[in-house]
């Protein structure tokens, strides 16, 4: 590898770091209970960093990025979610940058990048669905049954919504922005 090869992946990282440290920034700044029936789901825009970096960057950057932050907010700022916290983070924005990343990698236009970001929300929300079932009763010991009960009235709301308000400011953000992260 030559040094402009090195120097390239090294300012790489330096923009990948920036958009953790803005994420964490973010959730530790912004964050609130949007359905009172779950109060400890909260929106933060922490992922809208992330989804930027998806998008700059590539699907598995996103996914890297999204363990690094996850990691760190859930032995920081969100410690009260423990392990669970961080494995569903990774879990659920891993998967929207994973489908978005891959889809906007492929085709960068504007377009693109709608059609991404709904296949992000949609997978996101299908994917907590599911972890949700599975871990949340070993989290708070609630029954499946009653997590299950919880799918279409607080679960799936919540990450549409958590989701959906992101993705929305990541496309009106990211083109503003990308000139930066590309350069």
């Amino acid at each position: 590898m030559n040094a402009q090869d090195s120097r390239k992946k090294l300012i790489r990282l330096v923009k990948m770091a920036m958009l953790v440290a803005l994420s964490v920034v973010l959730v530790l700044l912004i964050h609130f209970p949007i359905f009172p029936a779950a109060p400890y789901l909260e929106y933060d825009p922490a992922d809208i960093p992330i989804f930027i970096g998806a998008f700059a960057f590539g699907p598995t950057a996103g996914v890297l990025i999204t363990i690094v932050v996850s990691v760190i907010q859930g032995t920081t700022v969100s410690a009260g979610g423990q392990i669970w916290g961080i494995i569903m983070h990774i879990v659920a924005t891993g998967s929207f940058c994973i489908v978005a990343g891959n889809i906007y990698k492929h085709h960068k236009s504007k377009k693109s990048a709608i059609i991404a970001l709904i296949a992000g929300v949609i997978t996101m929300v299908a994917v907590m669905c599911v972890m949700n079932l599975i871990i949340t009763p070993i989290y708070s010991g609630m029954p499946r049954a009653a997590v299950a009960a919880m799918i279409p009235t607080v679960i799936m709301p919540f990450n549409l919504v958590k989701a959906g308000a992101n993705a929305i400011i990541t496309f009106m953000v990211y083109k503003r922005i990308s000139h930066f992260l590309h350069d």
